[in-house]
């Protein structure tokens, strides 16, 4: 299957944080991303969620990326915010309730191809009991 999306990082910079850690912190969770550095704020751009699909797996947190995934759905967009002290560690905790006082990565994900539930099931595939359903036999 052919996955077409466009995938859009952004991540405010504070005062007190130093730009290459936020770079990382984003570069840690999408590798592949081009990012660039603004005033204030970094952008980074992909057309792949392999690599946090891969942390999704091994953190074991497939049914809460769901829920995040189809929580702010509007379309083909999917829009999810990551804390970004846990992205420096390469850890996936998505941001709910109250906002960071240094701000989260906030992502947007448009799907082209094929629909979103499809797509949402490449990136964190329904489980049962905690291990992800394949067609597989």
């Amino acid at each position: 299957m052919i996955y077409r999306v466009d995938v859009s990082i952004t991540a405010p910079v504070r005062d007190t944080e130093v730009t290459d850690r936020v770079v990382d912190a984003v570069r840690n969770i999408f590798p592949e991303a081009a990012i660039e550095r603004g005033p204030g704020e970094i952008r980074a751009e992909t057309h792949s969620l392999d690599h946090f699909s891969d942390l999704l797996h091994r953190q074991a947190i497939l049914d809460s990326a769901r829920g995040e995934f189809f929580g702010d759905r509007q379309g083909e967009v999917l829009s999810f915010d990551l804390k970004k002290q846990a992205a420096f560690e390469s850890v996936v905790n998505f941001a709910v309730g109250d906002p960071s006082e240094l701000g989260e990565i906030h992502v947007r994900v448009r799907v082209h191809e094929p629909s979103v539930e499809e797509y949402v099931d490449h990136v964190a595939p329904q489980t049962e009991d905690g291990a992800p359903v394949t067609d597989d036999p």
